[in-house]
């Protein structure tokens, strides 16, 4: 869409983008599924959706409607802890898969420290999620003090800045982490990558001095399969 996360994207235009990407995919995929649009009904449709989709698992957030980034500089207001309770009961419930994985994420650090963002999901927890992700805990105290209080598996967001970005996967593991959302790379790379395209583009008027950063023909189609494709034309097409 070309805007920023501050709780433009609804549910329709969430599940849109994910079917397609899950449909493109041989493996789990986990998506954000902010703070599941609305009420308990709302969140009900949301994991029906998702799960329908062929998402594997969802986050979600106890951050007030409309949501936004919650790694932005600033405090995030968050609902209150039972409010949240109920909605991640609402999700378990929906869920017609039982592998379906259900993540309860709080925003609540920014605003209301650590210690009422672990117990925020420590009741989550207790309410029927699968794993726990405490926004802004960031370091490896700060995560094992959450594993320990919580006793349940962890997720955690790495951004590409410090204190996450230098947490190793083993380090991450010895905390109690089960997997890491690494959900900036593709944006940032693409970003930079564009940029300095057609940054070359407009001074050089070609790519020569950027070319060795793009991928060939040949290869932009390898990764989209286009001999598969191919080769199917071939099987169902007339001698």
């Amino acid at each position: 869409m070309g805007l920023p996360d501050i709780g433009v994207l609804n549910l329709t235009d969430n599940v849109s983008h994910a079917g397609r990407i899950a449909r493109g995919l041989n493996i789990p995929m986990i998506c954000d599924a902010d703070t599941g649009y609305g009420g308990v009904m709302n969140v009900i449709r949301t994991v029906q959706e998702f799960e329908a989709a062929g998402v594997a698992g969802i986050h979600l957030e106890d951050q007030v409607t409309p949501k936004r980034c919650g790694i932005l500089p600033q405090g995030i207001p968050v609902i209150s802890e039972d409010e949240h309770c109920f909605k991640i009961k609402a999700a378990v419930s929906a869920r017609r898969n039982p592998h379906f994985l259900i993540i309860a994420r709080t925003d609540a650090k920014s605003m209301h420290g650590l210690e009422n963002a672990t117990e925020r999901a420590r009741r989550y927890i207790e309410s029927g999620a699968d794993a726990a992700l405490v926004m802004g805990a960031n370091t490896s105290e700060e995560l094992r003090y959450v594993a320990d209080q919580v006793r349940a598996p962890l997720v955690t967001v790495i951004q590409e800045a410090g204190p996450t970005t230098l947490l190793t996967n083993d380090q991450l593991e010895a905390v109690g982490c089960v997997f890491a959302l690494h959900a900036g790379i593709a944006r940032y790379a693409v970003v930079k990558a564009l940029q300095d395209a057609y940054a070359a583009l407009h001074r050089d008027q070609h790519t020569l001095a950027v070319r060795d950063r793009m991928a060939s023909f040949e290869a932009y189609n390898q990764v989209l399969g286009l001999d598969h494709w191919m080769a199917l034309e071939q099987q169902f097409s007339p001698d």
